[in-house]
């Protein structure tokens, strides 16, 4: 028996669909971020309360008891999670969200008898499928378990060709018959497509691949809508599909990619190799903490450049501290922002936004290259591919095309590295060999604090 009316049902759902909107729009700029989160959690919870309180329930036990549980793992996980392992959580988030969509569509193929619902489940669990495995092999990719290169074998476009008419055959059938047997077979098709979609693409494009699987994840929560005639559901879905989607096309075109080239990346003739920087011989300019800090006693000008390495020494808060330093001092510090800086769209003004640095110092890309020309100091610290000139001056490179930060046009350019290894695309950085370059080798963190002492003590 329902104790809530429907009436007071679709209210709820009216007011969660607002929250869900207002949520993704305060996402969009640091200073509304953490409530935008709040909305869109006061929103999800107010449609559970509303959904539960407006049918009647079995197994109730059961399904507090799962609620329970998954909530225990949410706050170990979002208290234990390190910055720098965020993409890889939202990765997997995303994957076990799909995973859901397609569960709830498999459990309703009993419930359903029109082609039209049928042939929704079928779209719910293919897409759902893909999502699940691609979302963690992109989690692999991220985390180091599997390779960042793009992997390929002989016969792969004619395995994923076979697959995907396979897909439609068996959705096809499923519509007919409505024999869960083959929803069941289109399922295990989803997931091998989900990881074949994945491997064939390199590093440099994996943060695009995390908003793409997000927009299918959405597709699939908004079709599982449709299958349980669930309203709230639908707009859910299709608010973080379209978001996705949205997101992906404004990443691909920042990195110089198309979506279809990404996507289907596996159909390419053959993938460029890549080199190391590790095994060159060539000689580069290296310099200590000290070196740094006269540097910026004479600088007037200076763009900080954080990249992934910053996030894995943790070396924010110590960058933070000497921008702010320097502009005590008088001198013009912001930090440049490539789009993909990190490992997700984001990543680098979620990791500065904690350290407290301004909102207004964060300069996206477009608007940070023209100032590096009347830049007296550059300080890359952890980044390497989005600075990498081969994104231009290389055909072969996994990254050619892509926009880069033009950290070269600056007087003079100090880069922070733990070693001269290549970064995430595997390739080497040319930009280490400029007379105008030096490197400072170690721990960025400690790096920093040393550069900070002396900078102080120079005061």
């Amino acid at each position: 028996m329902s104790l809530l009316p429907p009436e007071v049902v679709t209210v709820c759902y009216i007011v969660a669909a607002v929250l869900f909107i207002l949520a993704l729009k305060g996402l969009s700029n640091p200073r509304t971020a953490r409530r935008a989160n709040l909305f869109g959690a006061a929103g999800a919870a107010l449609a559970i309360v509303a959904y539960m309180l407006s049918v009647e329930l079995r197994n109730l036990v059961w399904i507090i008891a799962a609620m329970a549980v998954g909530s225990v793992i949410a706050v170990i996980a979002a208290r234990r999670v390190q910055m720098t392992q965020m993409p890889q959580l939202v990765a997997a988030f995303n994957g076990v969200g799909g995973g859901a969509a397609a569960l709830v569509a498999l459990v309703e193929i009993s419930h359903s008898e029109s082609p039209w619902t049928l042939g929704v489940v079928a779209f719910t669990v293919l897409i759902g499928g893909v999502s699940l495995t691609g979302s963690f092999v992109t989690f692999g990719k991220l985390q180091g378990t599997i390779t960042t290169k793009a992997v390929t074998f002989p016969g792969l476009r004619v395995l994923m060709v076979l697959l995907v008419v396979a897909a439609v055959g068996l959705g096809v059938a499923l519509v007919v018959t409505g024999d869960s047997l083959w929803a069941y077979l289109l399922l295990v098709v989803g997931l091998a497509l989900g990881v074949l979609l994945v491997l064939p693409i390199g590093g440099a494009d994996v943060p695009i691949v995390i908003s793409l699987l997000n927009a299918f994840t959405g597709l699939a929560v908004a079709a599982s809508g449709l299958v349980l005639s669930n309203v709230l559901l639908l707009i859910a879905g299709t608010l973080v599909g379209a978001s996705g989607t949205i997101l992906t096309m404004a990443m691909a075109k920042a990195m110089g990619r198309t979506v279809a080239g990404i996507v289907f990346g596996a159909f390419r003739a053959h993938v460029a190799s890549t080199t190391s920087a590790a095994g060159s011989d060539r000689p580069v300019r290296t310099m200590e903490a000290d070196d740094v800090a006269i540097l910026l006693d004479y600088a007037q000008r200076v763009v900080i450049v954080p990249g992934y390495g910053l996030a894995v020494a943790g070396a924010h808060h110590a960058a933070a501290e000497l921008a702010e330093i320097l502009r005590d001092q008088g001198v013009d510090v912001v930090f440049g922002i490539h789009p993909v800086a990190g490992r997700m769209p984001g990543h680098m003004n979620v990791l500065l936004a904690e350290a407290n640095v301004p909102y207004d110092a964060l300069i996206e890309m477009d608007e940070v290259n023209p100032r590096f020309k009347t830049t007296d100091l550059v300080l890359v610290i952890g980044a390497n591919d989005v600075v990498n000139p081969a994104a231009k001056t290389s055909p072969g490179s996994p990254i050619y095309g892509m926009p880069t930060l033009t950290v070269a046009d600056a007087q003079q350019v100090v880069f922070f590295k733990r070693s001269l290894s290549p970064g995430f695309a595997g390739i080497e950085n040319e930009l280490f060999y400029d007379p105008k370059v030096s490197i400072v080798l170690g721990d960025a963190k400690q790096t920093l604090t040393k550069v900070l002492s002396s900078v102080k003590a120079s005061a």
